[in-house]
């Protein structure tokens, strides 16, 4: 069970500022995994998988863009129904409360990725160890 970088960025809630965003990743080559974003109070609030971290850094910095870098479980399943159900079930079960979670693909291929904000992160990583056996 990988821990990975997640970037989460405030953007304005406009036309274009996404794609902006987006297009000065891809212009370094930085290849977006996973993304989940909403909006609230005229902000646009993104969360970023990408395969080069420090290269969307680099960007968001040059940019001028707010974000934080937290780390975030991710999680491969197998692509059928029920694995979600099961995988939230066991983290319930051990107590440890899932606050976010968005979806994926793994690069080069077509295995579903689940990435989940816990804050007991060193408490789930077992769980989710036994899950892959």
């Amino acid at each position: 069970m990988p821990v990975i970088k997640e970037l989460t960025i405030l953007l304005d809630d406009r036309p274009s500022t996404l794609g902006k965003l987006c297009r000065a990743l891809a212009h370094v080559n930085v290849n977006i995994l996973a993304v989940h974003i909403f909006s609230i109070g005229g902000k646009s609030v993104a969360r970023f998988i990408v395969d080069n971290p420090k290269a969307a850094k680099s960007v968001l910095d040059t940019e001028k863009v707010t974000y934080a870098e937290t780390e975030v479980v991710q999680v491969k399943l197998p692509h059928k129904p029920g694995e979600l159900a099961r995988i939230a079930s066991r983290l319930g079960e051990a107590g440890i409360n899932i606050e976010y979670a968005y979806c994926g693909l793994e690069p080069n291929g077509n295995t579903p990725l689940v990435f989940f904000g816990i804050a007991r992160i060193a408490e789930a990583a077992p769980i989710l160890e036994r899950e892959r056996e």
